[in-house]
């Protein structure tokens, strides 16, 4: 299978399965996997209140926000 064929990736996630479509390799889902996780669990502790919902939101305001950020960085390098 090349790299830009897509697979299938069953994933454990806040204590849900999903099965994920993608072109990235198992490692590389496997490692948003966990880190999707990581990021799950430190919200909860943070606001232990917080709705699945909720957490959901965060954790991709968080990521649009650092695309945001590497985007702006990478066209600023072009610029200079």
């Amino acid at each position: 299978m090349s790299d830009s064929e897509k697979r299938r990736f069953k994933a454990h996630i806040d204590g849900k399965d999903y099965v994920l479509i993608g072109k990235g390799s198992v490692d590389h889902m496997q490692a948003v996997t966990d880190l999707l996780n990581e990021q799950l669990k430190q919200i909860h502790e943070a606001m232990p209140s917080s709705t699945e919902e909720q957490r959901a939101i965060l954790i991709a305001f968080n990521a649009i926000s650092k695309q945001f950020e590497v985007e702006e960085k990478a066209h600023n390098k072009e610029v200079h």
